[in-house]
């Protein structure tokens, strides 16, 4: 009886042995830097670090077009408040309504190139 429980026992641990190769086979493929996903990993880690450095230029450039923009738009309003001044000056001014004898642009301000 005891010798079969000796025999099972190495059987086991014989199937243990064999099992943990094969796991370690597998495990050595799966960590390969050329075909296995060690290499994917190795890959998708330079891709990731690529588009790092792509998203901080990207990210610089945009702080410099927002800054630049700013400042035009600050310009149009600067502009847009005087030009709104000037309309209201100029509904501030007397209308002169053209006589009928001479109209605005006569032949005399054509000649001078006016």
């Amino acid at each position: 009886m005891e010798f079969i429980i000796d025999a099972l026992l190495g059987a086991g641990a014989l199937g243990a042995s064999i099992y943990c190769l094969e796991l370690s086979r597998r495990l050595r493929q799966f960590n390969n830097l050329e075909n296995g996903v060690g290499g994917a990993v190795a890959v998708l880690s330079a891709q990731v670090d690529d588009l790092t450095k792509t998203l901080d230029t990207a990210k610089g450039t945009a702080d410099a077009s927002n800054k630049s923009l700013e400042s035009l738009t600050d310009r149009a309003e600067t502009v847009a408040k005087k030009l709104e001044l000037m309309v209201a000056s100029l509904h501030d001014m007397e209308e002169t309504k053209p006589t009928t004898a001479e109209p605005i642009f006569s032949h005399r301000m054509m000649k001078r190139g006016a």
